[in-house]
This record gives C-alpha cells, sequence and structure tokens, in this order.
C-alpha cells in the first residue's frame, strides 16, 4: 500500500472492532507474563500501517512507549496526522523500517506485536525471525494475520460478511489480502524453523490466525 489512495482508503475503513479485540488480546498476553505486566514496557508494531492499533493501545493507559514502523511511506503519513490528533506523539514514535532487515540490536523490546502484515510480505519468514530476534528474553511476541479460505467460495463469502458495504478498492484489497494469506499450517511449520511450539499459534477467528508466544 504504498499510495496516498491505498492510505486513505484503508484509513477510512471501519477497522475500530477488530482493532479493539487485538489491542484487549495483546493486553491480555501482556498482563499474564510474569514480570512484564507491571513494568513499563517498550514496545515495537511491525507494519504499523496508519497506527490505529498504537493508538488504540495507547489510550489505554500503557505505561511506556511504542515504536511503530512501516515501509510504506504513505501509511505513515496518515499515522502522523492520526497520532498528532490523537495527541500521542510523546508516546508513539513512527519509523519507516523495513521489518526484514531491523537495525535494532537483539533483544530490545519487551513486546513485539503486528497485525495483518505477514500476507504482504513475500518472506514472511525472515520477518517473523526478526521479530523474535529483537525481542528480549521473557518478552512477548503477539501477532495477529488474515487466514487463507480453504476455497473460492469461502473467500467471497468473508469478503461480502465484512467488506459488503466497502467501496470497490476497499474490497479488492481485502480480496488480494485474503488470496495472500497464510494458513494455520503454514504459520506452524515458519515457527518450528524459530523453535516456537506449534501451539503458540491458532485461529482465532473465522479469518483470522494469532501467534502468541513468550521468549
Amino acid at each position: 500500500m504504498d499510495t496516498a489512495e491505498e492510505a486513505v482508503d484503508y484509513d477510512r475503513m471501519d477497522h475500530s472492532h477488530v482493532n479493539r479485540l487485538f489491542v484487549d488480546d495483546f493486553l491480555l498476553a501482556l498482563t499474564s507474563a510474569e514480570g512484564l505486566g507491571n513494568q513499563r514496557c517498550c514496545i515495537f508494531d511491525a507494519g504499523t500501517g496508519t497506527a490505529q492499533i498504537p493508538i488504540e493501545l495507547m489510550k489505554r493507559g500503557i505505561d511506556g512507549t511504542l515504536v511503530a514502523s512501516d515501509l510504506a511511506q504513505a501509511m505513515l503519513v496518515v499515522a502522523r496526522q492520526n497520532v498528532e490528533a490523537a495527541g500521542l506523539h510523546d508516546s508513539i514514535e513512527l519509523v519507516l523500517r523495513d521489518c526484514k532487515q531491523l537495525p535494532e540490536p537483539d533483544a530490545t523490546y519487551h513486546a513485539v506485536m503486528s497485525n495483518s502484515i505477514v500476507h504482504h510480505i513475500p518472506e514472511p519468514r525472515i520477518v517473523l525471525r526478526e521479530l523474535w530476534r529483537v525481542l528480549k528474553p521473557g518478552g512477548i511476541l503477539f501477532v495477529r494475520d488474515l487466514m487463507r479460505p480453504d476455497n473460492l467460495d469461502s473467500l467471497e463469502h468473508l469478503v461480502m460478511t465484512y467488506a459488503g458495504e466497502a467501496n470497490d478498492h476497499q474490497q479488492k484489497m481485502f480480496r488480494e489480502s485474503l488470496h495472500a494469506a497464510l494458513t494455520v499450517s503454514e504459520v506452524r511449520e515458519i515457527l518450528g524453523e524459530l523453535g516456537i511450539s506449534d501451539a503458540a499459534v491458532k485461529a482465532t477467528s473465522d479469518r483470522h490466525w494469532t501467534i502468541s508466544a513468550r521468549k
């Protein structure tokens, strides 16, 4: 999503319910981890898009800072507008990053999160390896993404169910994202290469899988 049109169209789609669920589940994973729930955290968001999730998260009163990254400059332009409008420029740092090759040293962050970028990446195992690398021992990796349907009929049903009232361009983006998404078994194969248990990933809705793993 490199163009201004795509960034604005994406930002105007109603992600509020999905974003709230993501933040609820991320906070549950964070607060359930012994030693993490009551300390000041440094959090990394990979593929922040227009920063809707970091804004939702920091509005919950998280004690810490958040580095929100994206590789699309057009997304970051809209993200800066959203962060400024929310009054959160002191707690959310927006950065241009290629998550296939992060500049941060090993064990930088207490928590690493990502929502719906894996399906945009030709080699997702490289990105997941990097996210795991920059996570501190004892830290939480929380990644959620779309789950590829079994067949085209199921895919079209999801498009009509969740983007039926969207414009043609928004529907096209959602349809292409579902086509490009991984299955749970494909994610488990990648996690196995990183030494992460199969149990760390599961289907969490009719169109999402979620990784929740402690390092």
